[in-house]
């Protein structure tokens, strides 16, 4: 298979939720030396993104949407299984975590999937977590950068508030922080005083690298 070979068949894997033919695929991308970041953007995280919409629709339901998910972690912990100890040197490190009342943490995975592959050392701390928690544990680990997703338009003001908090505690100028979320823009990035706003998982991973590499 060629490149556009390889990416068509990882959307359709996740589409059908068949997860022996996914990691198939992404073995197959790996021993030819395909870039795992564009596999997995192009090519599995489109397939999620599709079976999101047709969720949104109401063509497909919450178990389908729930395999998906399980390939496509399948999938990813291949990549970052393959990348230890044999990728990039380690470039920095990242807290990454889904704001306070928010529940959602698909997107937030496979951007933190995307991430490791480029030598960033990633502390998931999961969904719903406080502004309090994700300061303290970017202290404990001595992070490089603060990330922070939010799904919701009544959580997003969560973002603004570890901003003001940062600044509160004189520790502003110690992390870079980068948002994201459906409802987050490079305006609220802006209007909050965020380093960064990441639009998809790949345009993330660019970011994060920037802000590493100032």
């Amino acid at each position: 298979m060629n490149k556009e070979e390889v990416i068509q068949a990882a959307i359709e894997s996740i589409l059908t939720y068949d997860q022996k033919k996914a990691l198939e695929i992404a073995e197959m991308a790996l021993s030819q030396g395909l870039n795992p970041v564009e596999v997995l953007t192009d090519g599995f995280s489109a397939g999620i993104r599709k079976v999101g919409d047709l969720f949104g629709r109401g063509e497909v339901f919450l178990p389908e949407l729930m395999l998906s998910a399980d390939v496509m972690k399948a999938v990813t912990s291949l990549f970052e299984g393959t990348a230890q100890g044999h990728g990039p040197q380690k470039k920095g490190k990242m807290v990454f975590a889904t704001v306070e009342g928010d529940v959602h943490d698909i997107g937030k995975g496979i951007v933190i999937s995307l991430i490791k592959t480029q030598g960033i050392e990633v502390i998931d701390l999961g969904r719903d977590v406080s502004v309090g928690k994700i300061i303290e544990k970017a202290v404990e680990v001595k992070a490089d950068l603060i990330g922070t997703s939010a799904l919701l338009t009544t959580t997003l003001v969560e973002q603004k508030k570890l901003e003001d908090e940062l600044k509160k505690n004189g520790l502003r100028d110690r992390f870079k922080t980068m948002v994201g979320g459906a409802p987050a823009t490079q305006r609220w990035a802006d209007r909050i005083g965020a380093d960064a706003y990441g639009e998809d998982a790949a345009d993330a991973v660019n970011k994060a690298l920037h802000l590493l590499n100032k």
